[in-house]
């Protein structure tokens, strides 16, 4: 099977520096797999890697879509193993860099996406009912979804609830997939103590404000028609939704920021963890060049 390197762990840890060492030690190019990096004018929020941080290694899936318009699992499914194929064609490691879980996996394991097309009339049925009779209607109907989705994830519960409406239920889709991994796989994912990355965090959010990112925001999401893209339900944007509407200050969103994205860093580290078969190391350990070598290396 072609070899994959995969660097995963929480937002703010070092994995794009990483990323750039590991591309230059084994003749590697890299995909982001992250969800919000994708968008183009999204970088300041987003902690896009610049073209100086790049250092010459081939990046994909950075800045090439519309941040206007939609943007989804399937599509990044579809570019990834294109971005894969590309990358083993001229005989190099790709070389998947991102934190976004799902993504990475959808991926990399037999997922299949079919194409969704739904009865127009019972969505807007859906969509009087309030998030207790969803729910209710989602356990009568695919009661192993909602061992995966929350009560007041609406969303969520509105697509399984489309799903079994039309054909087998999500659950029973999912069961029929074997979940094999397509490639020799190595995931890599980096670890710290969680008070240091907490404050990694909001200084990476202090820097952000720095560079302009209630410019960034104000120009790309302060009309209220814009708050319905994909592109601003990201941390570092959707905060600024109640500064637009008059209701909160700038302090009160850069907190905001920097309190999602702890959240967000330990769901990551949980998803991870009970996800996929993870090799974690400190940051810091000399240790992640040898191991990474044996595994390149077949010993």
């Amino acid at each position: 099977m072609d070899k994959v390197l995969v660097i995963v762990g929480p937002t703010g840890i070092g994995k794009t520096s990483l990323s750039i060492q590991l591309a230059k030690a084994f003749h590697g190019e890299i995909i982001s797999g992250d969800s919000m990096q994708v968008y183009d004018q999204m970088d300041i929020g987003t902690a896009k890697i610049t073209k100086e941080e790049m250092e010459g290694i081939p990046h994909y899936l950075v800045g090439i879509q519309a941040y206007d318009k939609p943007y989804n699992v399937k599509i990044f499914q579809e570019k990834a193993r294109e971005s894969i194929q590309i990358i083993l064609q001229k005989q190099k490691l790709p070389i998947l860099c991102g934190g976004t879980g799902l993504y990475l996996k959808a991926a990399l394991y037999d997922y299949v996406f079919e194409e969704e097309t739904f009865d127009e009339a019972y969505t807007k049925y859906l969509e009087t009912l309030n998030n207790d009779q969803l729910y209710d209607l989602l356990k009568s109907k695919d009661p192993l979804s909602c061992e995966k989705i929350h009560p007041n994830n609406r969303k969520r519960v509105i697509r399984a609830l489309q799903i079994v409406h039309k054909g087998p239920s999500k659950s029973q889709r999912e069961a029929l997939q074997e979940h094999k991994p397509l490639y020799d796989i190595y995931f890599l994912g980096l670890d710290m103590d969680r008070g240091l990355l907490y404050e990694r965090i909001n200084q990476r959010v202090e820097t952000m404000f720095e560079q302009g990112l209630v410019q960034e925001s104000t120009r790309l999401f302060q009309d209220s028609k814009t708050w319905n893209y994909t592109s601003f339900q990201g941390i570092g944007y959707k905060e600024f939704r109640p500064y637009f509407e008059g209701t909160e200050t700038l302090n009160m969103v850069k907190e905001n920021i920097k309190k999602h994205s702890r959240q967000y860093a330990k769901r990551q580290y949980t998803w991870f963890k009970h996800q996929m078969p993870v090799h974690w190391f400190d940051k810091e350990d000399p240790q992640i060049m040898t191991k990474i070598r044996e595994w390149y290396d077949g010993k």
